[in-house]
């Protein structure tokens, strides 16, 4: 078992997010890097200061754009939007490992007499008029119908349809426009070879491991508990999940870590162990500030980040506006090795303006000249992040 300090697990974290000192990741290829290295980042539509994914990857990403994910996704199909941990955007040739979940799908539609003859329509429209949104599309019957394989749900025949053929992979995204989708056919962007290929490991508990060790390396550390870092794996109740990780372990593929004053057992990769080789020598990195994103696969476990970084955060979109601490959409504040608060930040776009709205520090930091100096750094290519010219901190005065 690999002991380590507080500090150097927190730099563990850090380092192997690229989050800490130097970017490790820069332009296009530092995106589809990151994507492939973390296996998923998740999508939400919501855009107050960027969406989840492009907030993800603006704060590891040297020079990133929106236009990189979406050149990644609709021109390259290097990545594709699919379900994983809840909605969210895959390496494209990890696409078969997902088939059991198309494969539930298609027995799913059997509940749903109106379907097949509906999913007739759609293919028949693409193919006569091309990519389509819900709104291109008028069916016929009005049923309830659930995705099986994400949150969707609706009675809007024409919406069903077009998530339902999605859910199956018969579709694929073809872009976006804000939050609506346009939907074409998914074989004519997934190349033969990924979007025949039959299902991998058939075995759940082979799949199981597959889905926990990549879980693990999104995150970097984690432990074998209850946690929202294994959202939407589905069968991996304790039981499962206890084997999963005692065979991880004797086949070497994952590796304890014991925390100074932290009860639990963590676990990494084991070919994360050069990195833990890094964080033993004490380095002193280029201290750094970031925002982060509310989703992003650094913070999935929060209950182990309010363990190691002492940071307690609750993204309160959902909550009622009379029960907030802080804010709608407010972000975790990295600098250096610690979080240090969290900020509310508005992109007026048609202003060209990016507003700070607030900072809340956590109890104890008090700014000090070079940590303003780093935040106005970040704040700086955040604006530029969001295409705004100016920024906006009169509502901190």
């Amino acid at each position: 078992m690999i002991q380590l300090t507080n500090r150097q697990a927190r730099q563990f974290l850090l380092l192997k997010h690229g989050l800490l000192g130097k970017y490790q990741f820069t332009g296009k290829q530092g995106v589809l890097d990151f994507v492939r290295q973390v296996g998923c980042i998740q999508y939400d539509p919501i855009d107050v200061c960027g969406k989840n994914a492009e907030l993800v990857l603006q704060s590891r990403i040297r020079g990133f754009t929106k236009n990189m994910l979406d050149e990644l996704l609709y021109k390259d199909r290097f990545l594709v939007d699919y379900p994983d941990k809840n909605l969210a955007i895959i390496p494209v040739e990890d696409w078969p490992y997902f088939e059991r979940y198309r494969q539930a799908a298609r027995q799913h539609a059997k509940r749903y007499p109106e379907m097949e003859a509906l999913a007739e329509q759609v293919l028949a429209q693409i193919q006569n008029h091309g990519v389509l949104s819900s709104n291109d599309l008028k069916l016929d019957g009005n049923f309830n119908w659930q995705s099986v394989i994400h949150w969707s749900s609706g009675n809007n025949s024409s919406r069903s349809v077009l998530e339902q053929m999605y859910s199956t992979g018969e579709l694929i995204i073809h872009h976006k426009k804000g939050t609506r989708k346009y939907y074409d056919i998914a074989g004519k962007y997934i190349q033969p070879n990924l979007l025949n290929a039959p299902e991998p490991l058939k075995d759940e508990l082979e799949h199981h491991k597959w889905r926990v060790l990549r879980r693990i390396g999104a995150v970097g550390l984690l432990w074998n508990r209850a946690s929202d870092a294994w959202l939407n794996i589905w069968g991996l109740r304790a039981e499962q999940r206890n084997e999963v990780f005692r065979q991880l372990l004797h086949e070497a593929r994952i590796v304890a870590v014991a925390v100074e004053q932290m009860k639990d057992t963590l676990y990494c990769r084991a070919e994360d162990l050069p990195l833990i080789e890094v964080v033993l020598q004490n380095p002193a990195p280029k201290l750094r500030c970031e925002l982060i994103a509310p989703l992003d696969n650094f913070i999935w476990d929060r209950k182990l980040i309010n363990e190691l970084f002492g940071f307690d955060y609750t993204w309160e979109i959902y909550t009622p506006a009379i029960k907030r601490k802080f804010g709608y959409y407010v972000l975790p504040l990295l600098y250096g090795e610690s979080l240090i608060g969290r900020a509310e930040v508005i992109a007026e776009r048609k202003a060209g303006t990016l507003v700070v709205k607030n900072i809340w520090y956590e109890c104890g930091i008090k700014p000090t000249k070079q940590m303003r100096t780093a935040l106005d750094n970040c704040f700086q290519n955040f604006a530029l992040f969001n295409g705004c010219k100016t920024i906006s901190t009169e509502s901190l005065n």
